[in-house]
């Protein structure tokens, strides 16, 4: 069974899905049998390599709200995804482009390490305060994955699975998908959102039930 999830390196909401996806696959007996795929979405494609001002601002301009309420809202997420074991600092938070990372992330696939790569580089972002569009960085963290330096290296100097990174997010818009996490089973269910571990341990029930005769 294969399970495809569209997300975004720099959504918060995201890496909470994920947390709560692998508790999920912990506590389902056929976990040996399903395969998790990250595909690619963006929420802000015409980011720069990193934004000039802090999360916070953003986040009000974005939402036509105060400073003060876009940090109270930090808060809220924070106090969420301390809940599933997630250290979130906002505060440390450098946003930009996340572009690159995806592409990273596909060549991880290639080499069985994309569930790594996704993590490493969702820890930098949420928890470290790494700036996530800077290549440097980028680099730097597929290392310390396994990834090999040549191949990291021609990725981020060329255009190397932009067109992968492209074709995720065309078929996320073929599917209807506009907001993550999205999480689809098959290609023949979904769910949208960062549902609790036990949704998600239906949804994978679900999924297998529709795959095999009872």
């Amino acid at each position: 069974m294969n399970v495809e999830i569209w997300s975004d390196i720099a959504c918060p909401w995201c890496y909470v899905g994920k947390r709560r996806l692998e508790a999920a696959l912990a506590g389902f007996e056929h976990s040996d049998d399903v395969t998790v795929t990250w595909r690619s979405f963006e929420l802000d494609p015409v980011a720069p390599r990193e934004r000039e001002v802090d999360g916070a601002t953003h986040l009000a301009e974005k939402y036509g709200t105060s400073v003060e309420q876009a940090r109270a809202m930090q808060q809220r997420m924070t106090d969420t995804a301390a809940e599933d074991g997630l250290d979130f600092r906002f505060d440390l938070a450098r946003a930009g482009n996340t572009f690159d990372a995806h592409r990273l992330v596909h060549l991880a696939a290639a080499y069985g390490r994309q569930d790594a790569m996704k993590e490493r580089l969702m820890r930098a972002y949420h928890n470290e305060g790494e700036s996530i569009g800077d290549r440097d960085t980028l680099a730097r963290l597929a290392l310390e994955v396994g990834l090999p330096e040549d191949d990291v290296r021609d990725v981020l100097a060329t255009d190397r699975y932009a067109a992968d990174v492209r074709e995720d997010e065309r078929t996320a818009m073929s599917l209807g998908i506009n907001a993550v996490p999205f999480f689809v089973v098959d290609r023949r269910m979904g769910a949208a959102g960062a549902h609790p571990a036990q949704a998600l341990a239906e949804l994978l029930r679900r999924g297998w039930e529709a795959r095999v005769p009872p």
